[in-house]
């Protein structure tokens, strides 16, 4: 018999519903009678819980009854709000490093002459400004009816990156950094093998800037151009055809070969959430990410504005106290630029994570550090800096999926695993990318979206650390180059979303 409801902690003060539930129904636990219907996914209060009480799950708060709360109610947005929610961040002593397992697994990657390895083998071309956006795709249309990469069979694709900022900006600061060091650092993903930059010529992040960047960061070829030094469109991409074909000669020449699972960086992600993903596939990737963390790997977590009030879960893991400031900074951070711009941390969970039954923000971050597992934090890094050491590592970012993910990629990500409970559709070129369902029902529904499904960890009672090991086995296979439900699917021209910030002029 499927088990009606489930306890996470045994301080929890709430059940979480395994189905969909009438009116009336008595729970096999505690004698509970349910005073209306829920659905799965949502929470039932376990026990009365009086008006300005906390509410508990996952052993921590998730916010305060905003009116009396009998045992067997629905337990939602009309009787649960944010009220207090300090936690106690300081450092604990549970910081030592997960031991490093003692046999060496491999995956089949393209290694790069600076000793980072790619998981995949693309040619970019990037753009400085939107301006510049539809020439770029122009080209890869063009390289495409041509049957240019027929002759180059190592190489993967052609991937134009286009975005909508560039110019309309102040030529200094937050933004124009941000953008600068995402596209530098998009140049530097290891998953592509070579990059034509195309700019328009009167942009205010000009080419020649992003060039140099280039010289001085990257070894894969590049050359780079723009569209009013050419002659116009049509000159442009003719030019762009030529140096596709000489450099996508040069990448042609890696091949994949043996690699370290050291040379894996994962980016780690969850969308469209629902009451599933912080009890199935976000500890079960966490899992998934110690195993990695412990052959060497790196693996990355990130939206910042959903780890909030359960930044101290990792704050007492962080290696030294440094590096736990570094990530209240952010928080504080994140709480200022919200209230400068009339906003709050609790404008998260969206309508879907709510429809699915996350309703404060504490409750959906607390499931979202569940990706992070058990590893130390080893480091705290701003949006799309380069990633450079080892272990379970932090990046600072907004919620907001694509954005995040681009970060995540910029700093050196080669491959992304992404949960989701309502079904996220998207992918990430150059990075694959792996999708989790959280629940058994969206998993059958939305199959040739997602390629692991997690929901028998509750239906079968597969144990997290079993759904861990099939998640890194699993991550291992679309490194070494089979193909993702989103890449077969030909996701991934459209979630290029670097972070902007500041004033658009």
């Amino acid at each position: 018999m499927v088990k009606q409801v489930f306890k996470l902690h045994s301080s929890d003060n709430v059940f979480v519903a395994l189905a969909n539930l009438p009116l009336g129904t008595e729970l096999e636990v505690d004698g509970v009678i349910l005073t209306e219907n829920v659905q799965r996914g949502h929470k039932i209060a376990a026990e009365d819980i009086a008006e300005g009480m906390p509410v508990i799950r996952y052993g921590h708060i998730i916010g305060q009854a905003t009116m009396a709360i009998a045992a067997g109610d629905h337990v939602h947005g009309h009787n649960l709000g944010m009220g207090e929610h300090h936690q106690d961040s300081i450092q604990e002593s549970y910081n030592t490093a997960l031991p490093i397992l003692d046999h060496e697994r491999t995956f089949m990657g393209y290694l790069r002459r600076n000793g980072q390895v790619g998981t995949r083998n693309y040619i970019g071309i990037l753009t400085s400004v939107n301006c510049a956006g539809s020439v770029a795709n122009f080209i890869a249309e063009a390289a495409e009816k041509s049957g240019l990469l027929d002759a180059f069979p190592n190489v993967d694709g052609i991937v134009p990156i286009v975005h909508s900022s560039g110019c309309g900006m102040a030529g200094d600061g937050d933004g124009y950094e941000t953008l600068k060091r995402t596209l530098i650092g998009y140049s530097k993903n290891p998953n592509f093998g070579a990059i034509l930059l195309v700019g328009l010529g009167c942009e205010v992040l000009q080419v020649s800037t992003l060039a140099e960047g280039f010289s001085q960061t990257i070894d894969n070829p590049h050359r780079y151009m723009t569209i009013q030094g050419e002659g116009g469109t049509r000159k442009t991409v003719d030019r762009g055809l030529e140096e596709l074909r000489i450099i996508a000669e040069i990448a042609n020449r890696s091949e994949r070969s043996p690699a370290p699972l050291s040379a894996l960086t994962v980016g780690m992600q969850c969308g469209g959430s629902d009451g599933y993903s912080g009890i199935t596939a976000n500890p079960a990737l966490g899992a998934a990410s110690d195993l990695l963390v412990r052959h060497g790997g790196t693996t990355i977590l990130s939206e910042t504005s959903e780890i909030y009030g359960a930044e101290h879960l990792l704050t007492r893991r962080a290696v030294n106290p440094s590096v736990a400031e570094k990530l209240l900074a952010r928080v504080r951070w994140w709480e200022d630029y919200c209230s400068h711009h009339g906003g709050e941390m609790n404008n998260n969970p969206s309508p879907g994570n709510k429809a699915g039954g996350l309703t404060t923000i504490l409750e959906k971050s607390l499931g979202a550090v569940a990706k992070s597992g058990t590893a130390p934090l080893t480091e705290v890094y701003g949006f799309a800096e380069q990633i450079d050491k080892k272990g379970f590592v932090f990046m600072d970012s907004p919620g907001y999926d694509p954005c995040s993910v681009t970060g995540q990629v910029a700093s050196g990500a080669n491959l992304i695993v992404f949960t989701t409970g309502r079904g996220s559709v998207s992918g990430f070129k150059p990075s694959p990318c792996i999708k989790l369902a959280t629940n058994s029902e969206m998993y059958r529904r939305m199959s040739s979206d997602m390629d692991l499904n997690c929901g028998d960890i509750v239906s079968e009672g597969v144990s997290i650390e079993a759904k861990g090991e099939e998640i890194f086995e699993l991550i291992i296979r679309i490194a070494s180059g089979e193909m993702s439900k989103s890449e077969a699917q030909g996701f991934g021209g459209v979630e290029f979303v670097p972070w902007q910030i500041g004033a658009v002029m």
